[in-house]
């Protein structure tokens, strides 16, 4: 359904010819512009309670004390999910700001709260490492991230998460839209063919199209 919802509002990009570079600097023949669906009340309010109800089954009723979204790109989507679990929210910035415990941060956040933090989408994960570290040093509990959209092809995404005991909940993958607009018809066999191509294997797609080819060394 997520993935559905991402076609019928037009959100999945493809250009091979110029290809997307992510902001962790991966090439692409693909991109999912995920802020897009703010822009369809449908859409979103769909959207917003399929991203409960997973995170509600995935963890619990009773295991989150506050909602952080990651600015700018997942605050609209963590208030709307605050409002939906009756939970306090913040925001959190990708680079702290001032000084002090809370330069990184707006909003209260109480020592030892348990923090879902919401985005719109993960790519290879290591952003979303990060600022559950900044979290983890406010003294919050950050074990859970939910994103709208993960492309789950990068190899190490799922190990670097894993390694700091981060779950991450998502509604869709590309493999999903992949099959989703192969069956109804939004990408041409081609194209469908030469994104296949580069689930397969995004580390030599994106050599070859001027991007990064492996994980950066982690310091």
């Amino acid at each position: 359904m997520t993935a559905r919802m991402l076609l019928e509002a037009g959100a999945v990009k493809y250009s091979a010819e110029q290809p997307y570079f992510l902001s962790t600097g991966w090439a692409s023949p693909v991109y999912i512009d995920v802020q897009r669906l703010i822009s369809f009340p449908r859409i979103r309010a769909a959207l917003m309670d399929l991203a409960s109800e997973t995170v509600l089954a995935n963890v619990g009723f009773e295991q989150f004390d506050t909602v952080a979204g990651v600015e700018s790109s997942g605050i609209a989507y963590a208030a709307w999910i605050a409002e939906r679990l009756s939970l306090p929210l913040q925001y959190v910035r990708r680079r702290p700001r001032g000084f002090g415990r809370e330069a990184q941060i707006e909003g209260t956040l109480r020592p030892g709260a348990r923090v879902l933090l919401v985005d719109d989408i993960s790519t290879d994960g290591r952003s979303k490492v990060e600022l559950c570290r900044a979290l983890r040093a406010m003294e919050a509990r950050a074990d859970h991230v939910l994103v709208m959209f993960f492309y789950d092809v990068f190899a190490e995404a799922r190990r670097l998460l894993g390694e700091l005991n981060i779950k991450l909940h998502h509604l869709a993958t590309w493999r999903d839209v992949l099959a989703e607009a192969g069956a109804s018809g939004y990408f041409a066999p081609p194209v469908a063919e030469d994104v296949r191509r580069f689930l397969e294997n995004p580390q030599r797609w994106s050599l070859d199209h001027g991007g990064i080819g492996s994980f950066p060394d982690r310091a």
